[in-house]
């Protein structure tokens, strides 16, 4: 089994799909879906070093995230997808 280890303050993301439905019960069709932009983190790098100090990165393994539309790169690994972004796209931690 092949494995992604993101490096510095990179963090690797595992997309939650867009709803198939609307809360009314209309269906949408995949054209219209929207991409998505919340996700579970599945991996996060050691953090960065910065002016000699290193910062320890924010999220954790299993943590639920919201991230920027465009945020990221998409990679295939094992025919599923995930996102690759910096820690800096992460907009916030869902409770």
């Amino acid at each position: 089994m092949a494995s992604i280890k993101p490096l510095s303050d990179r963090v690797l993301v595992r997309p939650i799909e867009a709803e198939e439905k609307t809360e009314s019960g209309i269906i949408i069709p995949d054209t219209a879906k929207e991409k998505p932009q919340r996700g579970t983190v599945v991996a996060a790098g050691p953090g960065k070093i910065e002016n000699g100090n290193k910062i320890d990165i924010s999220v954790k393994e299993g943590d639920e995230i919201l991230y920027g539309k465009y945020s990221g790169t998409e990679v295939t690994l094992e025919g599923e997808e995930y996102l690759i972004m910096r820690e800096s796209d992460i907009l916030g931690i869902v409770s």
